[in-house]
């Protein structure tokens, strides 16, 4: 896209974050109790809300497997997803946010989504905060649980290799 540079900064880190969200999923344990809750709670909550603020949440659909508070990190629900469904939700959330940046440019950055009061720029920006807060969270019970770091990818440097 002729100037959307901005745009394409954004795809760039966004595959990032989708990529360490992944590393997370298929490193942490889903079961492990954080505040009162299993982490596979916690990832749901993350993807969701991902799902739901990145674009527009005016104009948003659950998903199909979705139970009401599933989402909630206040009430219990006798629902439980796997892993395995955890990683379906994040491939399903990551090709509609990828395909949406696509589809922007940086002109639209400043605009507000149909009947909602931010522009794009902050829904995305609040995205990051909220995953990467959420996503640090559940490493840590990685750590606690295996004395490890779980794997980072990060910005490429000059080699194009991947800080991890």
């Amino acid at each position: 896209m002729a100037g959307s540079e901005l745009v394409r900064t954004i795809q760039t880190q966004t595959t990032y974050l989708f990529d360490n969200a992944k590393i997370m999923l298929q490193t942490c344990n889903t079961d492990y109790i954080l505040c009162g809750f299993p982490i596979w709670k916690h990832v749901y909550h993350m993807l969701h809300s991902c799902d739901r603020w990145f674009i527009n949440p005016s104009h948003y659909a659950e998903p199909d497997f979705h139970e009401p508070d599933m989402n909630s990190l206040d009430i219990m629900t006798e629902k439980v997803l796997s892993r395995e469904d955890l990683l379906r939700y994040l491939e399903s959330v990551r090709e509609k946010v990828m395909n949406y940046l696509a589809a922007l440019t940086d002109e639209d950055l400043c605009e507000n989504p149909p009947d909602c009061t931010v522009n794009r720029l902050s829904l995305i920006l609040a995205q990051y905060r909220h995953f990467y807060a959420h996503l640090g969270n559940i490493n840590a019970t990685t750590i606690i649980e295996t004395n490890e770091w779980p794997r980072v990818v990060g910005k490429p440097v000059k080699s194009g290799r991947l800080y991890e």
